[in-house]
């Protein structure tokens, strides 16, 4: 079996991360987190998730994030499945974090983007069947 087990995303605050994905996630911790140099630059990291799956967010970054209105090169968003996309919805939004933008309409799957403090568009989507033909239309 293939799956991801990480994502690495670079930004400017963890706290300010932390808030956003603490909001989506209550139930995953910090599971480790340190301070070293990349490339000259201190930074320091987390890994935030579960036994299984995790964030690894570092501190070091410049600038801004690609437009996600536009047509750069570079990630366009990530995305989780989960069990109850009213709930997500509800824990960010009291968190202070608008929806970013409507998700397909579709009678297989509800979802939604958020934007998260450094720009990352973040996916979440509800599938409301297991047959996959439908919930990969």
């Amino acid at each position: 079996m293939i799956r991801i087990e990480h994502i690495n995303i670079v930004g400017k605050d963890i706290d300010q991360s932390l808030h956003f994905y603490r909001a989506a996630f209550p139930h995953w911790s910090i599971r480790a987190e340190g301070t070293g140099e990349w490339y000259g630059k201190p930074r320091r990291w987390i890994h935030f998730g579960d036994d299984y799956q995790y964030l690894a967010i570092s501190d070091f970054g410049e600038g801004e994030n690609r437009d996600l209105t536009g047509h750069q090169v570079g990630l366009a968003h990530f995305a989780f499945a989960v069990d109850n996309l009213d709930a997500m919805i509800k824990r960010l939004t009291a968190a202070g974090y608008p929806v970013f933008k409507p998700g397909a309409d579709s009678p297989f799957r509800k979802n939604i983007y958020f934007e998260d403090p450094d720009g990352f568009e973040v996916e979440f989507t509800e599938y409301l069947t297991d047959i996959p033909a439908e919930r990969n239309a």
